[in-house]
């Protein structure tokens, strides 16, 4: 066990799933693992474990943002032999072809947090997905008949922005969506040589102003989930 995380080091599988919120890690279990057990509770970020078409699958909340995210998926990483964490999360559209409930899968995850200064790096880190993970989410995809749009996001550490249009500098540049935790993810798994994705579902528009629920982001972002099952 460690501080943040109460499951034993055996009972989180070697893949998974992380939503931000811990509902969704919770209707994600029920929905569609089999034998499922909670295996944590720590602080209310539910996890728990069970089986995926024969397969050993972990979902667990996140929390909200580059910090949580960095010591969740840290600690399985490094605590719990976890080779593969996927983000199933919401994020913002920058760009008006990507419409609400679109799957987004994100390439590369710029950022304005200074999460990468710990690194001392000679330059600016670019923080993308595992490769591996990447393309067979592509291809699942494609076998599920579910479209997809595959490339830059923004991993920001600024929910209410005291510049309201600064997003629009982003879409310029082709970022496709905004979120919290990706870049935090990514170079973690980078620097511990671990494998690493994000697929999130986009919940609203900063271009048309539409927007979901949350409960409608806790049940019912479903094409993504099911994207990132087959990916154990």
């Amino acid at each position: 066990m460690t501080v943040h995380i109460g499951a034993k080091k055996d009972e989180i599988a070697k893949t998974v799933l992380m939503p931000g919120d811990p509902l969704r890690a919770k209707f994600i279990a029920e929905k569609y693992l089999k034998d499922f057990k909670q295996v944590t509770s720590v602080r209310g970020m539910l996890g728990f474990t069970g089986i995926y078409k024969g397969k050993e699958i972990s979902v667990m909340g996140s929390g909200m943002g580059m910090p949580s995210m960095g010591i969740y998926s840290f600690e399985l990483f490094t605590e719990y032999d976890v080779d593969n964490i996927i983000r199933v999360g919401s994020c913002g559209s920058f760009q008006e072809d990507v419409k609400v409930r679109d799957v987004v899968i994100a390439m590369g995850a710029c950022t304005n947090s200074r999460y990468a200064s710990q690194y001392d790096l000679p330059g600016t880190f670019c923080p993308t997905a595992s490769y591996s993970l990447l393309s067979k989410a592509v291809s699942v995809a494609e076998k599920l008949d579910l479209p997809v749009k595959v490339g830059n996001i923004l991993s920001s550490d600024i929910f209410y922005d005291d510049d309201p249009d600064s997003w629009k500098k982003w879409a310029r540049m082709g970022v496709l969506a905004v979120e919290m935790e990706a870049a935090a993810l990514y170079m973690n798994a980078a620097k511990l040589k671990k494998n690493a994705l994000v697929i999130l579902t986009v919940s609203d528009s900063l271009v048309s102003g539409e927007l979901t629920t949350s409960e409608e982001r806790e049940k019912t972002f479903t094409d993504m989930m099911e994207i990132a099952l087959n990916l154990a």
